[in-house]
């Protein structure tokens, strides 16, 4: 198998991590093409809902120490990060260390530490486009489902510990209920509600 650039991510899919899994999506959320490690990684995402929920990636953990630059080329949106509690050298899906929500628009850069999940959604009427480093490379590493990422946990979960939804025109943050517990939070003024 050789190394494929070029992944979509499908309504399908993203079921598995939406906050209503069983609404009406487009067909593909969001297009990746995937540089390796010459080239930088392009994902441009479709503008709109699911039921309220604002279009987003996946979202995943990093595999390792690995870090990496996110670079907004168009439109508005929000990156989501998240870092799990650790137990007795476990990862414990369900509670949350730290959560940070950081509104961005084209021309901002955001920094993804290591240990930290993170996913980023769409809030504008228009493509929302990111170039980043993330180091995809390899035949076993293609742009559908990396292997530098852990998206077991989030899967698990059904997302985040917080999903991004309209509220009356106004992007606001709604708990995930299947967290048991979010330590320190920092909403980068964005507006949280309840389901």
């Amino acid at each position: 198998m050789s190394f494929e650039p070029y992944a979509a991510r499908t309504h399908e899919k993203m079921k598995e991590v939406l906050m209503s899994p069983g609404a009406a999506g487009p067909a593909i959320h969001y297009y990746m093409i995937r540089g390796g490690s010459k080239k930088r990684n392009i994902t441009v995402w479709e503008s709109g809902q699911v039921d309220g929920e604002y279009i987003k990636t996946y979202g995943h953990y990093h595999v390792g120490d690995l870090d990496e630059t996110y670079w907004i080329i168009q439109g508005d949106g929000i990156i989501l990060q998240q870092k799990m509690v650790v137990e007795g050298g476990v990862p414990q899906p369900e509670k949350i260390e730290e959560f940070k929500a950081i509104p961005v628009k084209a021309g901002d850069s955001v920094y993804m530490p290591p240990g930290y999940g993170h996913l980023a959604v769409n809030t504008g009427k228009e493509w929302f486009v990111t170039a980043d480093d993330s180091p995809v490379e390899g035949a076993e590493d293609s742009a559908s489902m990396p292997g530098h990422a852990d998206y077991a946990m989030v899967k698990q979960m059904r997302g985040f510990a917080y999903y991004v939804v309209d509220k009356s025109g106004t992007p606001t943050l709604v708990p995930n209920p299947l967290y048991k517990e979010v330590r320190k939070s920092d909403f980068g003024g964005i507006a949280v509600a309840e389901q």
